[in-house]
């Protein structure tokens, strides 16, 4: 599983989520103008900027804004020219990190992100060296209330793969195009949804039993994550609710 999903999922019942909003749309918005450059302004032959919008919209960026954001990024509107850049590391731990960037001065991005790793005690990585091991697909949690019956009915029929047990919470898994149309079957259920994203999950994952290294490898992810440029991280960590909830 991805451990950043479920640090996503922690903060969203913190709160955290609701006081980064600002930040969170000014990203949204780089990745909706970038996906309407490269793949036109139509929703209907782009799949990208369909599946960007629908995150957009489930974090309750307005409209209007998502209408701007697609008017740069089709040329109706001057804006920025950005690039997409993933970079790959390694957190305290030995625990493997992509890091999906959008930047317009790659060599600025590339000497921040190489500097939080560095000042962190992680390191980065030649590309390939651990992204072998990551895929994407949509990732849902739920309230682990909720009966299985229920939810397996609701996700199975919106186009959800797999449902699992994860702590104190279900996990759905789908492909990354259906997982806001999963989302809203779940809801309509009357099921809480605690998170939804489309992410790369890895087919390793590394268990973290120790506090300390727990929370330098959550460091990290937040000090990658207060970056502008950053858009998303990715890790294999697998560190349990008791130790997340304690350093969150």
């Amino acid at each position: 599983m991805s451990g950043h999903s479920k640090w996503a999922t922690i903060k969203h019942k913190k709160g955290a989520a609701d006081q980064a909003r600002g930040k969170l749309f000014a990203k949204i918005a780089r990745q909706i103008e970038v996906a309407a450059r490269e793949g036109g302004a139509d929703l209907s032959s782009n799949a990208t900027l369909r599946t960007v919008i629908q995150k957009a919209k489930a974090g309750q960026m307005t409209n209007d804004a998502i209408d701007r954001a697609v008017k740069r990024g089709s040329g109706d509107v001057q804006g920025e020219n950005y690039e997409s850049i993933t970079y790959e590391g390694y957190a305290p731990g030995g625990v493997a990190m992509m890091v999906d960037t959008l930047t317009n001065n790659r060599n600025r991005t590339g000497a921040d992100v190489r500097n939080i790793f560095s000042k962190l005690g992680g390191a980065m990585a030649e590309p390939g060296a651990v992204g072998w091991q990551f895929s994407r697909r949509g990732v849902i949690y739920v309230a682990g209330v909720a009966p299985e019956d229920e939810i397996m009915m609701a996700a199975l029929e919106a186009g959800a793969d797999d449902i699992s047990r994860d702590g104190e919470s279900w996990r759905i898994l789908s492909e990354p195009n259906v997982v806001y149309e999963v989302k809203t079957a779940l809801e309509a259920a009357g099921i809480e949804v605690l998170s939804a994203e489309s992410t790369m999950v890895s087919s390793n994952t590394i268990a973290v039993t120790d506090a300390d290294t727990a929370a330098k490898i959550i460091r990290v992810v937040e000090a990658l994550e207060e970056n502008d440029d950053v858009q998303d991280v990715y890790a294999n960590f697998d560190i349990s609710d008791e130790i997340m909830e304690s350093i969150s």
